[in-house]
């Protein structure tokens, strides 16, 4: 008897006409078999499941200054929006040196890269944390490179992936971390803390304004029964804020998962160390651009800058940020808080 042949698994079938939950989204999962459908989702100012919208590429690539043969850094690659046009730029000769601590992403990332199909030898990636970049820089670049950047915001692969712990608006582990193969989840590190401890990392990591009631709650609800999933999450930040706002509580619930995602992933250290490394990596007149979306960023980014100004370190930086056109704010909401700064190696 002849055999028949091998019919793939049917798709999983979600109720109603529209999927609603991440993992039913199989035509934003697959935008290069449904080209269609996600531009019209793109032209309805959302972002489709699964992708990344690289935010103020003309204002990146306008401050970099890009020439065919440099070598640029992109130490945050995400979905790979700016690195795409970073590698375009420095093509024919160039090199593009990317970085991304994801690795759950960044398997995706480098194959679309790779089909750009540019030379095997123009683009190098590493798994690593930005932290590390003098490291990576001083095999693959010894003698300086000509421009980097850094885009400070969580993809929205991340947020959107309930999975992933980020979101506040589905229910997911209460996870948070940007690399799952190291260090502890969210819910772990609440097991570490006492209200002191919890109640310094809303200040200083998202300005909560009633962050000792929020820090209490949320211990006490944790001693209870441990907080491993988003929404238990959510609903002891509301108990806390029974006084507040609709509006007050939404904003709560933002704040408190900035401050704890930062915390898990220790971004303000990394951060940190990477400025400090950041001049040293540059060759002279090397341009440097970074796209922050906090306060917390902002100001350090700024006051690095300003510092290595002083010290000699940078020949100029931008007297003032810069912000989305409002046509990107309108088409693309998340680009809303972005600002970015430069600085040019003396």
């Amino acid at each position: 008897m002849e055999d028949l042949p091998h019919k793939p698994p049917r798709r999983h079938r979600y109720t109603g006409r529209n999927p609603r939950h991440f993992v039913d989204k199989y035509k934003e999962l697959q935008p290069a078999l449904y080209p269609k459908d996600v531009a019209k989702i793109l032209e309805s100012g959302k972002t489709p499941a699964g992708m990344h919208r690289p935010i103020m590429v003309k204002e990146v690539l306008a401050s970099l200054a890009l020439q065919p043969g440099d070598v640029v850094v992109d130490c945050t690659l995400g979905y790979g929006g700016h690195a795409c046009e970073l590698l375009a730029a420095v093509l024919p000769g160039g090199r593009l040196l990317g970085i991304d601590a994801d690795p759950i992403e960044l398997q995706k990332t480098e194959a679309r890269l790779r089909a750009l199909g540019a030379p095997d030898s123009s683009l190098v990636l590493r798994r690593m944390n930005f932290a590390g970049v003098s490291r990576f820089l001083s095999s693959e670049a010894p003698e300086g490179v000509d421009a980097l950047m850094a885009d400070l915001g969580v993809s929205s692969m991340q947020f959107d992936d309930p999975l992933r712990g980020f979101s506040f608006k589905v229910d997911g582990p209460l996870d948070m971390r940007m690399n799952p193969l190291r260090g502890m989840s969210a819910s772990a590190l609440l097991s570490t803390l006492d209200q002191t401890k919890l109640q310094a990392i809303l200040t200083d990591h998202s300005d909560e304004p009633n962050a000792e009631k929020i820090a209490k709650a949320i211990l006490q609800a944790h001693s209870k029964a441990p907080l491993q999933t988003t929404l238990a999450l959510v609903c002891a930040i509301r108990s806390a804020g029974k006084t507040l706002s609709a509006l007050e509580s939404d904003l709560a619930v933002r704040r408190v998962f900035q401050a704890i995602r930062i915390a898990v992933n220790e971004e303000f250290r990394s951060l940190d160390q990477f400025l400090k490394q950041l001049p040293y990596s540059m060759k002279k007149g090397g341009r440097i651009t970074i796209l922050t979306f906090h306060s917390g960023e902002d100001r350090r980014v700024k006051t690095s800058f300003k510092d290595g100004l002083h010290n000699g370190l940078y020949s100029s930086i931008a007297k003032d940020i810069v912000r989305p056109s409002p046509a990107e704010m309108k088409s693309n909401s998340r680009s809303s808080s972005a600002k970015m700064r430069t600085a040019t190696r003396s």
